[in-house]
């Protein structure tokens, strides 16, 4: 493969992991119609997916360093496939379930390993433009997931699991730009990889990462379930407020990754945090489906703020990047993976409670685990 083609498809693998997993939140009803299940027992297939994610992330980064991060990458992209087509096939709910952990397994092997890369090849003062287009490219796979998912699921959901297999199957094909590590270091570092990567600020900026994904962007499947229950809308329209995230997501991100190298690291995350808790009290409470949907493209914006935050934050360390970056998402993936299983209950007994306590976390929590001063980072501005 042309250096430029794997060079571009470092930043399209950044569209599998959020369309994958978004894929089902439109779908709901129609996905535990289809199995016999209710619409809040069908959200375990978003937790099915991130829970396994999450956990084989912490050390996923270090093995895909040892093994050669284009190598894993592609493999990974490969069991993607092959879980996608499982997908497609499962013949009851709990063979679905185990599909989507599967698919979680198979991106856990890709995601890390591309910011990683993605990490080594930017300047260090460019590092947040080109996390950006990073961002932008996420927010595509944020964007077309629900409106895909819920434009095949008035047809037949399994339509969308096919559209995954293609587009996991193109970015195998791609690949990335080959490692310029050495068998040998890769070897090396990793005997202390993990140790390192699991130091206290790592900690500490992958607990704000989860706090944020889970109580912002992860909460898709609850804004779904309101415009369901609130507003009679068909998975077809569902979807389509459910883009407004990613579309506005996708329209900003580079901006807000000049905006990170600016203002520093950590405000980033601080702004994105404040900005997600206003954003989760509106959806939760606004009267029209209109002003729902508007409230939900704002937090496309919010959501950039603090992943291209914490993201530059853990890319600026030069102490097992590739660890860390796992580490760190690892925990992000796992505050989604929670979300539903939190917050269903909550919503389920007080639809705007249900609101109101994440956007209380990302208001108080997120700010009270960052890191001011991360060490190994740099000195990003505070």
């Amino acid at each position: 493969m042309s250096p430029p083609l794997a060079r571009a498809g470092l930043y399209a693998g950044a569209f599998l992991g959020p369309f994958g997993a978004g894929i089902t939140v439109a779908m709901l009803p129609e996905l535990g119609a289809s199995y016999g299940v209710s619409p809040g027992s069908a959200s375990l297939s978003v937790t099915a997916y991130f829970l396994p994610f999450a956990a084989v992330m912490l050390f996923s980064g270090t093995l895909g360093e040892r093994w050669g991060r284009r190598r894993t990458v592609v493999v990974g992209y490969a069991g993607y496939v092959l879980a996608s087509l499982a997908c497609v096939l499962a013949p009851t709910f709990p063979l679905f379930l185990v599909a989507r952990a599967l698919q979680g397994v198979a991106n856990a092997f890709t995601t890390p390993l591309l910011l990683s890369a993605l990490g080594a090849a930017a300047p260090r003062d460019r590092l947040g433009r080109a996390l950006g287009w990073f961002g932008s490219l996420q927010a595509a796979g944020q964007t077309s997931a629900p409106l895909l998912g819920g434009i095949a699921a008035e047809a037949d959901w399994r339509l969308a699991f096919g559209g995954v297999a293609v587009v996991a199957a193109a970015l195998a094909l791609i690949g990335i730009p080959a490692d310029e590590t050495a068998d040998g270091a890769r070897h090396e570092r990793l005997a202390t990889a993990l140790r390192a990567a699991l130091r206290p600020e790592v900690l500490r900026v992958g607990t704000a990462a989860a706090l944020g994904w889970g109580c912002l962007t992860g909460l898709s499947f609850m804004v779904a379930l309101r415009l369901e229950e609130g507003f009679a809308l068909g998975a077809g329209p569902r979807g389509l407020v459910l883009t407004a995230a990613g579309v506005a997501g996708l329209l900003t991100a580079r901006l807000v990754g000049g905006s990170v190298d600016r203002i520093g690291r950590r405000r980033s995350v601080l702004i994105g945090a404040a900005g997600g808790a206003l954003v989760v009290v509106g959806v939760g409470t606004l009267p029209a489906v209109w002003t729902v949907a508007l409230a939900w493209a704002l937090g496309g914006v919010a959501t950039q703020f603090l992943l291209v935050g914490v993201n530059a934050l853990v890319l600026g360390s030069e102490r097992n990047r590739s660890g860390a970056v796992s580490v760190v998402q690892s925990l992000r993936f796992g505050g989604g993976a929670l979300s539903p299983v939190a917050f269903t209950p909550l919503y389920h007994a007080d639809p705007v409670a249900g609101f109101l306590v994440p956007a209380a976390l990302l208001a108080v929590a997120v700010p009270a685990v960052l890191p001011r001063h991360p060490s190994g980072s740099g000195t990003p501005r505070s």
